[in-house]
Parts: structure tokens; C-alpha cells; sequence
């Protein structure tokens, strides 16, 4: 099942974080303007929405460019293994 990821992007002392993390199936996914990951069902997107929460959970971002960039290469090798 194809699932488009979202996530909110705050500003803090140390940089920009990452967190809030969800995934809404769609059938139009869209990779211009976000991150669009096919996985197998449910669970394995609650699975995967905690993984990513946790994995981003302590780091920071200088630039919105960098924290997009960085959760998408994430988003793509997690959902491809």
C-alpha cells in the first residue's frame, strides 16, 4: 500500500527538528512536494512511523532543505528493505 508521509518541521536553539510524524494512504503519491513510501499494511506503517520518530527524535538541521532531504533518503532505504 502506498503511503504519503508527513511530518512538522519547528525551529529550536540548536537547529530545526523533525517530529510528528504520519502517513496517510493515497493512490496519487507525490514526490515533489513530499515523500510518498509503499508499505505492506498497517502495522507495518505503525511500525515504520515509529521507527522514524525515534531515529529523528535528537537530531538537527541547519536548513528546511537539509531535514527534508535527509528524512526522505531515510523514508526510501527503510521502506525498500
Amino acid at each position: 500500500m502506498m503511503y504519503q508521509l508527513g511530518w512538522t518541521t519547528l525551529p529550536g536553539l540548536r537547529g530545526l527538528s523533525v517530529s510528528e510524524f504520519h502517513a496517510v494512504p493515497t493512490s496519487t503519491p507525490d514526490n515533489e512536494r513530499g515523500v510518498a513510501i509503499n508499505l505492506g499494511d498497517q502495522s507495518e506503517c505503525e511500525s515504520f512511523l515509529q521507527a522514524i520518530e525515534a531515529e529523528f527524535a535528537t537530531k538537527r538541521f541547519t536548513n528546511a532543505a537539509d531535514a527534508f532531504d535527509t528524512v526522505k533518503a531515510f523514508a526510501f532505504e527503510r521502506a525498500n528493505h
